[in-house]
């Protein structure tokens, strides 16, 4: 016989934990399951950056659930790490933007002045006022945009300390083998697994790419996530490190106090093809040494590989089901799952334990794909 649980989430990820957590501490019982262990899919290959004027960009129907979602962690990191016991790194140093040419300067300059009508600050630098800030910067850098409200976070640590942290509120994290249906049993739900099945009274679908290998009983067709290949290296600096989270056209850059910088991302259409590549790491140390000359001092410690779910408008999909009640989505966050975690986990478990819908979901419904 199935084991009872009030609420399944499938999915173990930065998403999934988020969720995990933020019911467990409201009072629910709460059974994560995944097919690897906690964090081993697309999370543990992110920056963790926090931007949401760059990632999701001033004219993006994201920016607001974005922003949203920005403002949480200062709360939420501090609960976090004393209900887990482990320290987050996360910094809110801002990040650079950075300009090759004019044409760019002159975006920066008009993201600036609608920045400042929402009220935040923002500083357009020229070549001289950029290098002050970051003196690495290579002479064919003629300017920058600083936000000093963004920052980043240590994805794989913020992942440690939410799967801790929901343990500790009583939720349970199993490896059953990958997610092959959900149907519906009497009142409640069905999970099916490679490896036996899990009943709950609701059940969130948080599997990232994996989702749409998920039958849904009822639906008319899978939830349309494709996974999108993101290489990430991870580089020993060498010197005085960077001062804060710094983006080009071709690549960004984040600084760790441990002298780590990372650098990413490819965005490949590759499949469920999760290999480290010579012309991905090629492409990604070119970009950054192209900003950043010194950089090809440093030691190379690695490269990691994360497949991130975009849906098909690249929206993320949040919300309840149509096919089959008591099911609700939460994926299809492709670039900015770690940034949304915080939000997406509110908003689920509003919905959930308390009937409460956010106007934001109308923007992630399911239904935009049809009957799911």
């Amino acid at each position: 016989m199935p084991v009872s649980r009030d609420i399944v989430v499938v999915g173990a990820g930065i998403v999934g934990c988020a969720i995990a957590y933020e019911m467990a501490r409201r009072g629910a019982s709460v059974e994560v399951v995944d097919m690897r262990a906690a964090g081993m899919g697309a999370t543990q290959a992110a920056a963790g950056i926090l931007a949401p004027f760059i990632e999701a960009g001033e004219d993006s129907p994201l920016l607001d659930f974005a922003v949203r979602s920005l403002d949480l962690f200062d709360r939420l990191l501090p609960d976090v790490a004393r209900d887990s016991g482990q320290p987050i790194l996360y910094r809110r140093t801002g990040t650079l933007e950075v300009a090759a040419d004019d044409r760019r300067m002159s975006r920066f300059a008009l993201t600036a002045r609608r920045l400042e009508q929402r009220g935040v600050r923002a500083t357009l630098l020229d070549a001289a006022g950029v290098r002050g800030e970051e003196p690495y910067l290579s002479q064919g850098v003629v300017g920058g945009l600083l936000v000093p409200s963004q920052g980043f976070v240590s994805a794989p640590q913020l992942l440690s300390a939410l799967a801790a942290a929901a343990r500790r509120h009583g939720a349970q994290l199993v490896e059953r083998g990958r997610v092959r249906r959900v149907r519906a049993d009497g009142p409640g739900l069905v999970v099916e697994t490679e490896r036996g099945s899990l009943s709950g009274d609701r059940v969130v679908i948080a599997a990232g790419s994996w989702s749409g290998g998920i039958e849904v009983d009822g639906a008319e067709q899978p939830a349309p996530v494709r996974p999108v290949r993101g290489q990430l290296l991870h580089l020993e600096w060498v010197g005085a490190p960077l001062k804060r989270v710094t983006w080009s056209e071709r690549c960004y850059l984040v600084p760790w106090d441990n002298g780590t910088l990372l650098v990413g991302a490819t965005s490949e259409d590759a499949g469920f093809d999760e290999r480290a590549t010579a012309a991905g790491v090629h492409d990604l140390l070119q970009a950054a040494c192209e900003i950043v000359p010194h950089g090809w001092t440093a030691g190379f410690a690695g490269a990691r590989v994360g497949l991130r779910p975009a849906s098909g408008d690249e929206l993320p999909i949040i919300g309840p089901s149509r096919a089959l009640p008591n099911l609700l989505y939460a994926t299809g966050h492709y670039r900015s799952g770690i940034l949304l975690a915080p939000l997406t986990a509110q908003l689920v478990a509003d919905l959930v334990l308390e009937n409460r819908a956010d106007p934001l979901l109308a923007q992630t419904a399911p239904e935009r794909f049809g009957l799911l």
